[in-house]
């Protein structure tokens, strides 16, 4: 089923059923970056839109589990949304939920390793390439130099090779993260343990294992609902395998307000 959502039509009319009729047995799984936030160069400067944290504290008073889950480090997350929501960071290394926070135990033991390769990536790395620190992950990014991607590509690799931590693609990024099986796929699985419906929402390639989730989910007899979001840099994957699609992190607050309205 694929579908498609203008200002607060939401099609088809039925999707959001299983959430409003139930809704303390559904989750609410929502991605940051692109999503609840514009995409800009800085990525410091990636802030909720406005109005967009009320309304998802406003959420977690009606539905059974409100939760965004990106690549973001909690600290981060921690520092622009609710501590009312489940906040998952770094793809599932670390976590916050009822006030108890949660960090994987095997993360700590790369943290020198993360940290040897992002200064190696700002001393010797390509020329403009951006090297964003998380922690336990870093992102190399070449938003603002497009046509540096296939050298940092290379080098993002090269460094993978050389330190054991694995690389993925992003928006106009690579990223590099520990060798242990944490993504989106498997953050939304432990939120969505034990309730009926879920709802992803989510705009990159990264989601994808989310969605894969929902699949699973769904074969288990639960409702299922993938949502997303549509920019000039979607992958064009992710909008097939979308039951519903919104335009831009301004659509997502026109989906989140239905929910909160229903």
């Amino acid at each position: 089923m694929t579908g498609d959502t203008s200002a607060l039509g939401v099609s088809p009319p039925d999707a959001l059923a299983p959430f409003v009729e139930a809704p303390e047995d559904a989750a609410i799984i929502i991605d940051y970056d692109g999503t609840l936030s514009p995409i800009v160069d800085d990525p410091t400067e990636a802030l909720p839109l406005d109005g967009v944290p009320e309304l998802l504290d406003q959420l977690t008073r009606r539905y059974g589990r409100v939760a965004v889950v990106s690549g973001r480090p909690l600290a981060f997350l921690l520092d622009v949304l609710p501590h009312s929501l489940i906040l998952t960071g770094l793809y599932g290394l670390e976590a916050l939920s009822g006030g108890r926070r949660f960090d994987h135990p095997q993360g700590g033991a790369w943290r020198e390793v993360i940290d040897d390769v992002a200064s190696l990536g700002e001393v010797r790395g390509p020329k403009e390439m951006l090297v964003e620190r998380k922690g336990l992950s870093l992102t190399l990014h070449y938003r603002t130099h497009p046509e540096i991607e296939g050298d940092v590509h290379d080098w993002a690799e090269a460094q993978a090779t050389r330190s054991g931590l694995r690389c993925r693609p992003a928006r106009m990024s690579y990223e590099l993260h520990p060798p242990i099986d944490v993504d989106k796929g498997t953050a939304v699985r432990n939120i969505a343990n034990g309730v009926h419906a879920v709802c992803y929402v989510g705009d990159d390639v990264g989601d994808l294992s989310a969605f894969a989730q929902l699949d699973d989910l769904a074969d288990e007899g639960r409702a299922t609902l993938r949502v997303a979001v549509r920019s000039d840099e979607s992958a064009d994957e992710l909008l097939d395998r979308a039951d519903l699609v919104v335009d831009g992190p301004a659509g997502v607050r026109d989906l989140l307000q239905r929910l909160a309205d229903a």
